[in-house]
């Protein structure tokens, strides 16, 4: 069967704007080495650059964006206002912070996200107002989250639908994106489902599952029999599942593997396969805090 995806893939998100499916993230990358990889990802030809103000390789993201000498028009530019930052003031001075990083370069962003549902009611809702002024003003194309449980994502929706209707439909900004961890074995399926009945695009971070399954049997049993490495299996899950996976990496030939994902399928045996209830996230899950 023919692949429906390539790599120009996009995906239409709520705000109207598109945003290529198959992102490159920076997360843990070197400042130093952060421009030439990210020149490496766009000569690969990824046109989608995922960073965040916690990363602090914003500005070398802009540098290897600017010497690629691809059209700025041609990529999608992608940061965060960290944690620490979730309020309306911390968030406009993150979003007035990561502009002044990139602006001078890139001139805009395609999608600025809250990092995590940190804050507060008072915190999270005041940071979400903050970026959809930001919107507003022209400097911000899309806003999302990231790391957000259904319960910060009806908290959110609540607050949305109730200023549409004080103050006129947009208002209350439009939920583009929620970025999370997603591989088979951290399928989330609740925060999957109320995203994608609303058109909220999920990106997966850690789609590889930060290299610590090479070794299960199901996804060796594919490997085997496709040819294909572990890597590029689960970045083909993540597309076939409607996500948007972020893979990272400095070594120029994974950067160049991990677009290898556009000649094969897999086959419904082995999305069935792949399977899984386990919840073996990493690092953190901000998704499971309180409200």
């Amino acid at each position: 069967m023919t692949s429906p995806f390539t790599l120009s893939s996009s995906f239409k998100l709520n705000s109207g704007f598109e945003i290529p499916l198959l992102g490159f993230g920076v997360y843990q990358t070197p400042p130093s080495e952060t421009s030439a990889a990210v020149q490496e990802a766009l000569k690969a030809g990824y046109r989608h650059i995922d960073s965040a103000a916690f990363y602090r390789n914003e500005r070398a993201c802009a540098d290897g964006i600017v010497k690629s000498g691809i059209p700025r028009e041609e990529i999608f530019f992608t940061t965060k206002v960290p944690p620490q930052a979730i309020s309306y003031e911390g968030t406009k001075e993150s979003v007035r912070k990561s502009l002044g990083e990139v602006g001078g370069q890139l001139k805009y962003i395609d999608l600025v996200l809250l990092h995590a549902p940190f804050g507060g009611k008072e915190g999270r809702l005041g940071a979400w107002k903050a970026l959809a002024e930001a919107v507003e003003e022209g400097t911000v194309r899309s806003i999302g989250v990231s790391n957000y449980g259904v319960h910060h994502l009806d908290e959110l929706e609540k607050y949305i639908k109730d200023t549409d209707a004080k103050l006129g439909k947009g208002k209350g900004g439009v939920l583009s994106v929620n970025q999370i961890e997603l591989h088979p074995w951290l399928q989330r399926r609740d925060i999957i489902d109320w995203c994608q009945k609303r058109g909220v695009l999920v990106q997966a971070w850690a789609p590889l599952a930060q290299a610590n399954r090479w070794n299960d049997p199901s996804l060796k049993d594919i490997v085997k029999r496709t040819g294909k490495t572990g890597a590029q299996i689960l970045l083909r899950w993540s597309l076939q599942k409607g996500f948007s996976p972020l893979p990272k990496s400095v070594t120029p030939s994974r950067i160049l593997e991990n677009t290898k994902i556009f000649d094969f399928e897999l086959s419904d045996s082995e999305l069935a396969v792949l399977e899984t209830d386990e919840y073996d996230y990493h690092g953190w899950d901000p998704t499971t805090s309180s409200l």
